[in-house]
């Protein structure tokens, strides 16, 4: 897994769409975490965080407002630090 800078616009661009969720809480704390983190986001972020957007927004909306921690295949230290990010915007 690379740490590199994630530069492929692109990829941030889809990234950004995807993270469009149902739920208004999920839109706004996306929308400014996008604006705080968008351009420093390494592939190991954008890997963080594509897994976290596979969730259903009430699974996302528990974890983001912390009444839930990540387990199985998400309690990784790529998405601790990208969830304490979103947790914190």
């Amino acid at each position: 897994m690379s740490s590199s800078h994630q530069s492929d616009p692109t990829r941030r661009a889809r990234l950004r769409w995807r993270a469009r969720r149902g739920l208004l809480e999920n839109d706004l704390i996306f929308e400014r975490f996008f604006s705080r983190y968008e351009h420093a986001l390494s592939d190991a972020d954008v890997g963080a965080l594509t897994q976290l957007l596979e969730l259903s927004d009430n699974e996302l909306m528990d974890l983001l407002l912390s009444r839930s921690e990540p387990d199985g295949a998400l309690a990784t230290p790529d998405v601790a630090r990208v969830l304490g990010w979103l947790r914190t915007v």
